[in-house]
């Protein structure tokens, strides 16, 4: 079939209205209206809306103040008319900002066709301490016993204001988490701050708007202080207190009177503490016990008696280390009410809220003072429906609430979180009713940008799970799990997965803040820890696939969202990382015991078998791929950046990489050496094949999924490139059989077994329905989630053209049986891109969105472009066409705007040769 490449210049023969262009969804450093801003040059960003079809920008003008007039003497950068089509981080090139200050700001754009918008709403963002000396406040520590497993402090100092206030900001952190208390009441929504960070080098602060909260006369503020993730236990060996064994705080009110004088209200020596408050426990791990008998009624409000309150000591810690918030907050997100409550047959209460999830119960209840209601938290029910808690190892995950008695008392942990589906119930006065508990969904509130769905209910089940354990892991860090004595950063999890969830999330942000800890975790020789924040300190080693996380997310970054500043703040911890193995590989350029893990949790039947027709991957052969895969790389990140010597220098090195695997792992036939699915598929996506070889070696994959009957035997760093390595090499067939293969190892094989999360294991769940090897079964590991990039990019075909989405390529891959329809939408930094095919009744309908200020190559596959309708009409009655002869279908190019295109299907025939069939 021949393709015919058309470019379709939007001639529309229809007459046209003037369209007024409007800007819309400003966001400064991808945050709307954001508190904290720690930058001095912040990146401003916006969309345009507009029905008018192929509207570009033109030129823009934005214009800062620090009043919402703009008034000239209050304006601190007016950028003028700027000839230009950027939209998208812009840096702030103003008068030098200052700490702690509000600036409002709003755009203006012309675009191609002669309008101008309206200036744009104004929105703001606001400095937070810029310099180390903006502190006033001092690290106090309260009174504490420093042995493990002890109650939660609280802190609090009366003060007095005199005047009449016209704002009011808190800036606070701490050594542990921190809920801070002002007048008798929470302040903000976030929840588990400070976060986690790599404490020594990063520790972040978090700034709150307390003006509505503050009175002229007596105010109160106050702390609870848990150990967290600084003095917590965490790690595999039960580590306490990595960061330190004492807690402390760091609180600073900075307060604004109409006569235009501030007045700092500070952590100091003057505050009190107690430890014998209602948290008697806390840890990520354990959970948390709170006896609500020991409540001290107002002790956030003025009027408390605090007589036997202990004085706090004054201590002194770096502040260079404090750095503002950049990613979005932990926050309550959504809740759930139970599916079922039943007791077992060993006469368990049991309470199942339908969904595998991340945060804890919200628990309501009455009853006597002193009776304790015990809550356990599991992931699943054993075949016998009986409550299963053998794979959270260590961890207790259980909370213990005792009644004050006298009414109804509601309850939720201050300084925890759970991984779970079910709860255990135990001492609980009465009968459990639904009413009774409520699942509290916690993760960071990253905004969803991406969606999927298709014909098929298992496909679109998976991306369910797929999106549910990116918001049960993105927690601050992406962890692993979110269940058992480990909850930690694993650098290889977040690198396999970092490219679906840039499609499910607006994650960039997230991974910028996370990466910088990568930096600040990064060994001194250039090697990266197996986790970050790294808590594993007996670990000096590193593994391919896991350190590549360096290079890999970045880049990563760079392309979804168009950001150079993440390449330019991280090359340095990229250029250390391949510096590292080139050290390690020496002048033959293989890199040898470089992949610790290998391909990880790899299909095998035997835990313990190792042989390569049960899916092996040679060690040697993983690590010199991803040798070579981060030199390029970081060859394309330095050619992004303008720095054409490294540009030069990692390609060489890629290329020398590339000679040496060839000439120790590919034969003169085109067999990768391990000739493992994992083998085949690195050597492909990392171009370390002969171009004359690669049909070859596409075809031995091919060979081996058939002769496992369409499964896959990849584990961590096999399977994201799988499905893709196929398409790649003209076999969509193939990635589609295995995509909806139900059968173990596969996707489907956990939907069809219940799952509402990605497993972190192909058989988590046996199908005896038993369970996989206690010590490492999470049922909430997003890793294997990572064919979801192939779901969009491939079977939705959205694709990006050039970083950022500002130019789309469309090319959805229909199958040739199965499946009838596929849908993905992405918000992008322009808006929303839409990709639609589907087949009805001999026709294949092909519907796509394109943003303003965004172009597009939309491929339709297996058209004949005489048969193509573009919304309605004839391609050639409704478009100047010019054509050129191609292979694979019709390709047109757009401009922004709605289009549907329509002709006749007739299912294509095989691509390629499936050379088992």
């Amino acid at each position: 079939m021949k393709r015919i490449f058309l470019y379709l210049l939007l001639a529309f023969p229809v007459m046209c209205m003037a369209q007024t262009p409007v800007v819309e969804s400003l966001t400064c450093e991808y945050l709307t209206n954001p508190m904290g801003i720690d930058m001095l040059h912040p990146r401003l960003s916006w969309k345009i809306n507009t029905p008018q079809t192929n509207t570009m920008q033109q030129a823009y003008n934005i214009r800062v103040a620090t009043d919402a007039t703009f008034s000239s003497s209050k304006t601190v950068w007016n950028t003028g008319k700027v000839n230009t089509d950027s939209s998208v981080l812009i840096t702030y090139n103003g008068t030098a900002l200052k700490s702690s200050t509000r600036y409002y700001w709003q755009v203006k754009v012309w675009d191609n066709h002669n309008h101008a918008s309206a200036w744009s709403k104004p929105t703001y963002f606001e400095t937070g301490l810029l310099l180390p000396t903006d502190w006033k406040a001092t690290w106090v520590q309260p009174m504490q016993d420093t042995s493990r497993k002890m109650p939660a402090l609280m802190l609090r100092k009366q003060f007095t204001l005199s005047k009449k206030i016209i704002s009011a900001r808190a800036y606070a952190t701490a050594h542990g988490l921190y809920e801070l208390h002002l007048n008798g009441k929470r302040v903000g929504e976030q929840q588990l701050t400070p976060g986690w960070t790599e404490y020594k080098k990063r520790l972040q602060y978090q700034v709150y708007d307390i003006t509505s909260m503050l009175q002229q006369g007596d105010n109160v503020v106050g702390a609870m202080v848990g150990d967290g993730w600084f003095r917590g236990t965490t790690g595999f060996a039960s580590q306490w207190g990595v960061w330190g064994k004492k807690l402390a705080l760091l609180c600073q009110l900075q307060i604004t009177y109409a006569d235009g004088t501030v007045e700092y209200i500070n952590s100091d020596n003057s505050w009190k503490s107690t430890q014998n408050g209602p948290i008697t426990l806390d840890g990520i791990y354990d959970g948390e016990n709170y006896d609500a008998r020991k409540e001290m009624a107002g002790w956030d409000m003025k009027g408390f008696n605090d007589a036997n309150w202990q004085a706090v000591h004054e201590v002194s810690f770096d502040n260079k280390m404090l750095v503002g918030v950049q990613s979005v907050p932990v926050r309550k997100i959504q809740e759930i009410k139970p599916i079922a409550i039943f007791k077992s047959s060993k006469g368990i209460q049991i309470v199942d809220f339908g969904q595998n999830l991340t945060g804890w119960v919200r628990l309501k209840v009455s009853g006597q003072a002193g009776q304790t209601v015990n809550i356990r938290h599991a992931e699943v029910l054993d075949k016998f429906g009986e409550f299963y808690t053998a794979n959270l190892r260590s961890a207790t995950a259980s909370i213990n609430y005792t009644l004050k008695g006298g009414g109804v008392e509601t309850f939720e942990p201050h300084f925890t979180f759970m991984g779970f589906r079910y709860i255990a119930v135990e001492g609980f006065p009465g009968e459990l009713k639904p009413e009774n508990f409520t699942a509290v969904v916690v993760h960071s509130d990253l905004p969803i940008t991406g969606n999927f769905t298709c014909s098929d209910t298992m496909i679109n089940k998976l991306q369910h799970n797929i999106q549910w354990s990116q918001k049960d892991n993105f927690l601050d860090i992406p962890t692993d799990c979110p269940q058992r004595d480990e909850r930690l950063g694993w650098t290889g999890d977040a690198q396999v997965f970092s490219r679906t969830a840039a499609f499910n999330m607006q994650v960039a942000p997230f991974f910028a803040k996370w990466m910088k800890d990568v930096a600040a975790d990064q060994f001194p020789g250039g090697g990266i820890p197996f986790v970050v924040p790294d808590n594993l300190p007996t670990n000096s080693a590193t593994s391919a696939g896991w350190g590549d996380v360096s290079v890999i997310v970045p880049w990563t970054m760079y392309q979804v969202y168009a950001d150079k500043n993440i390449l330019k703040v991280q090359y340095p911890s990229m250029k250390a990382y391949v510096d590292y193995i080139v050290k390690k590989a020496g002048e033959k350029h293989i890199w040898h015991g470089g992949s610790l893990f290998g391909d990880w949790l790899f299909y095998r039947p035997g835990i313990y078998d190792f042989s390569e027709p049960n899916g092996y991957t040679d060690p040697d052969l993983i690590a010199t791929a991803f040798y070579a895969y981060s030199s390029k790389l970081l060859s394309q990140a330095a050619g992004a950046l303008g720095n054409t010597a490294d540009e030069k220098k990692y390609g060489d090195i890629y290329e020398e990489v590339k000679k040496a695997f060839i000439h120790n792992y590919i034969t003169p036939t085109g067999r990768v050496f391990a000739d493992s699915q994992t083998g085949y598929v690195l050597a492909l996506k990392f171009n370390l094949i002969p171009d004359s070889l690669k049909a070859k070696a596409a075809a031995y994959l091919v060979d081996d999924v058939r002769r496992r009957n369409n499964h896959l035997s990849t584990g961590f760093l096999g399977t994201p490139y799988l499905c893709q390595v196929l398409s790649q090499n003209g076999y969509s067939n193939v990635a589609y059989d295995l995509l909806l293969q139900k059968t173990y190892p596969s996707w489907l094989y956990p939907v069809k077994m219940g799952a509402t999360t990605i497993w972190e294991r192909w058989d988590g769940i046996k199908t005896d329905s038993t369970f996989q090897d206690k010590s490492m079964n999470s049922f909430n590991h997003y890793s294997y989630g990572a064919v979801g990039d192939w779901m969009y990019q491939q079977m939705a075909g959205l694709q990006v053209g050039a970083p950022g989405y500002k130019h789309i390529v469309i090319k959805p891959e229909p199958p040739h049986r199965k499946v009838s329809f596929a849908r993905a939408s992405l918000e992008t930094m322009y808006g929303q891109i839409l990709s639609s095919w589907e087949v009805n009744n001999g026709t294949m309908q092909v519907h796509v969105k394109i943003p303003v200020n965004s172009t597009a190559e939309v491929t339709l596959p297996s058209a004949h472009p005489e048969e193509v309708k573009a919304d309605g009409k004839p391609i050639a009655g409704s478009f100047n066409v010019t054509a050129e002869k191609n292979d694979e279908g019709a390709t047109v190019r757009l401009g922004s705007g709605d289009y549907t295109f329509s002709y006749p299907w007739i299912m294509p025939k095989e691509k390629a040769k499936d050379r088992a069939k």
